[in-house]
């Protein structure tokens, strides 16, 4: 499908000039365009400057299909899934189910959303700087600080939950051994190159997939009375002790509100696919093949897999929270194979979900320090953090990453199970934040299509589907959502300051620093007529000329065509 580099039609265009060049890939692309020229005829000197942004570009740009493909697949897949969503079979497994659902089809609609904006500028850190450019720079400034807390106390949970999973074999050292262990790991494999990065996430991404897969068989299998005890249990925990926890309607609402976080924790997808961009080959090829992977993935892993967990376990077995009300910190899938006296296999599970709590982990730092160096190139971090190595890798946004990673350690003064009980809570609420503004910047850019007379259709290298409504179906539920997520704690008796600061710390957070950087920079919020929808088109239809050029002149073998087939 042609965009607006190439179609003929000035109805089809943004009225304003198409700079060749703003601020992409780690360059400040937007002042480079600075010499005589126009689009249509550029002088020598903006061909030979486009020529060098490109060539930078695809120095910057390692991760190839296939690892854009799994990282976009599993990348959000981690021990969340498997562990924390515990923590919501206490709602109930029909609660839990409809949490899932329901919430997938939010995610499912973000996505829609990015497809059509990050497709059209695979910025560095695309979400967060698209958000400054289509609505306002301090709501930029707000969603990118917000993620890089975010992406960082998902590094600080994935770090820490790994104590409750080896406690399993009886391990009682300190959790500072293997905390340390963890951060050195996603220093190592982050640091140095992107594709190094790609690489290692591709296998430990392909073994969750094969994790998930086997669970759900096990599932199956387990539920028909392929089990020790012959039990052929099937939906029994769905009557006893009953679809829905809570025995008067408060209390049920709780239990919604609970499973919905939960959902909300262990989804994921949209947002790492959009910081990702920014460093994947042939970006308006690959980026909308990976948001087109979101709904199965949504379907068989996230809804299969709170189906399963509802169905193995109790909604009242103790073991899911150790007795206690915070974070379980043990598999409901290993407590499944525990109470049928299945042998070996709980240590074979269990030594699996510490693969995946290292591929989780490695994909949040990656994105944390993709949020915090995007934040740098446009002047809203400190410009040290703009620093990127012969590799391309923003290597100084990952050191800063896993210094404050380095939180972990607050698992040394608490139980574990209370500090991923309070990063669950941060991590839902910032999800939540997220979520409202990739939509709500979707709605802006929508607006702005229609008040410069752009037809989509022609304009975008991909559409999506069910928009508008997918964009406002979002945007409701996610700003809804993000106000009532820790409403439990206003309920009588379960008043905590801890709680509550933890469930609503990140917004007002992440809003004093958007309003505080819009009093002091007096940032303007774009009217739609002034959106602009044209810096960065010349570059980005370069760049996909040049990987079309590529792929066409590179010799094929057999071994390409398979992996063109599959990714």
């Amino acid at each position: 499908m042609e965009n607006s580099a190439t179609s003929s039609s000035d109805s089809q265009m943004p009225s304003k000039k198409v700079n060749s060049m703003s601020r992409v890939d780690s360059v400040d692309i937007g002042e480079v365009a600075s010499s005589p020229g126009t689009a249509e005829h550029p002088s020598k000197s903006d061909e030979t400057e486009l020529s060098a942004a490109i060539q930078q570009a695809v120095n910057h740009r390692r991760l190839n299909p296939r690892q854009i493909q799994l990282t976009a697949i599993a990348g959000s897949i981690g021990a969340a899934l498997f562990v924390g969503i515990g923590s919501g079979v206490m709602s109930g497994p029909l609660c839990l189910f409809l949490a899932f659902i329901f919430w997938a089809s939010v995610v499912f609609s973000v996505a829609q959303c990015q497809t059509e904006i990050v497709t059209l500028l695979p910025l560095d850190g695309a979400f967060i700087r698209l958000a400054g450019r289509m609505v306002d720079p301090a709501l930029g400034v707000a969603v990118g600080w917000n993620h890089f807390f975010a992406q960082t106390s998902y590094v600080i949970f994935e770090a820490t939950v790994i104590n409750t999973l080896v406690e399993y074999w009886g391990y009682n050292q300190s959790p500072a051994i293997l905390i340390s262990i963890s951060l050195v790991l996603y220093l190592a494999i982050n640091v140095y190159r992107a594709d190094l990065f790609g690489e290692a996430e591709f296998w430990l991404a392909l073994g969750k997939i094969l994790l998930a897969a086997g669970l759900i068989i096990y599932t199956i299998v387990v539920m028909l009375g392929g089990n020790p005890m012959n039990d052929r249990f099937g939906f029994r925990y769905w009557k006893e002790p009953g679809v829905w926890a809570g025995a008067d309607p408060s209390n049920r609402l709780m239990s919604f509100v609970n499973a919905v976080n939960v959902a909300a924790f262990c989804m994921g997808g949209p947002e790492y696919i959009s910081m990702i961009a920014g460093e994947s080959r042939d970006p308006r090829r690959t980026v909308p093949r990976a948001f087109s992977t979101i709904m199965t993935r949504l379907i068989v892993f996230f809804i299969g897999g709170c189906l399963c967990v509802g169905i193995l376990v109790p909604s009242d077995d103790q073991t899911l929270t150790n007795g206690s009300d915070t974070y379980a910190g043990g598999s409901p899938y290993v407590i499944s194979m525990q109470r049928l006296k299945i042998p070996v296999l709980p240590s074979i599970v269990n030594a699996a979900l510490i693969t995946c709590i290292v591929s989780a982990g490695n994909a949040y730092t990656f994105n944390a320090s993709r949020s915090l160096h995007a934040l740098a190139l446009d002047g809203r971090a400190p410009k040290f953090l703009r620093r990127l190595n012969k590799r391309g890798v923003p290597y100084m946004a990952v050191i800063v990453v896993m210094l404050l990673s380095c939180l972990a350690y607050l698992a040394l003064g608490s139980s574990s199970a209370k500090v991923l009980n309070w990063i669950l809570n941060f991590c839902t609420a910032a999800t939540m934040f997220n979520w409202t503004v990739m939509s709500f910047t979707w709605i802006r850019f929508n607006a702005a299509l229609k008040a410069q007379a752009i037809d989509k259709k022609n304009f975008l290298p991909s559409v999506s589907r069910f928009q508008p409504y997918a964009g406002y179906w979002a945007f409701f539920w996610a700003f809804l959502f993000l106000w009532i997520q820790g409403y439990a704690v206003f309920v009588k008796g379960n008043w905590e300051v801890s709680t509550f600061i933890f469930n609503y710390g990140i917004i007002a957070l992440a809003s004093i620093i958007g309003i505080g950087w819009k009093i002091f920079k007096r940032t303007p919020f774009h009217k739609s007529i002034d959106v602009d929808l044209a810096s960065g088109l010349e570059f980005f239809d370069a760049l996909t000329e040049h990987y079309r050029h590529e792929r066409e002149t590179a010799p094929v073998t057999v071994k390409d065509k398979i992996m063109a087939k599959i990714f």
